[in-house]
């Protein structure tokens, strides 16, 4: 697991030795963040929103940011998550431990001879 630097920009334009690229992403940020900063959103193959329990207390319009986050990134896994309630650590936590554990490929043992 690699962190970035902090911000939107630099860290999403180098490969940095990286198996898979995940985004945790809060909502107090803004629903316009995929559309100002498209690199970053469009490399990552999961994007934790995270803080969805302050919701109900912001202006943020959670379909306008899937919508802007479709439109860059189609494919990503979007997680809503609350470190505060709990909710989405397990299906994040499921994620993470999928990506460092990959499960094993079957592969077809019966071909004529042992090994």
């Amino acid at each position: 697991v690699i962190e970035n630097v902090g911000n939107l920009v630099c860290p999403a334009e180098f490969d940095v030795g990286q198996d898979a690229r995940a985004m945790v992403y809060a909502v107090t940020e803004g629903e316009e963040k995929p559309l100002k900063y498209p690199v970053m959103f469009r490399t990552a193959e999961v994007v934790v929103v995270n803080k969805v329990d302050l919701l109900p207390h912001l202006d943020f319009d959670m379909a306008r940011f899937l919508g802007y986050l479709d439109d860059v990134n189609p494919q990503a896994k979007v997680i809503h998550a609350s470190a505060r309630t709990g909710q989405g650590i397990d299906q994040w936590c499921n994620w993470l431990l999928d990506t460092l554990n990959p499960r094993p490929q079957m592969t077809n043992t019966d071909h004529g001879h042992e090994h």
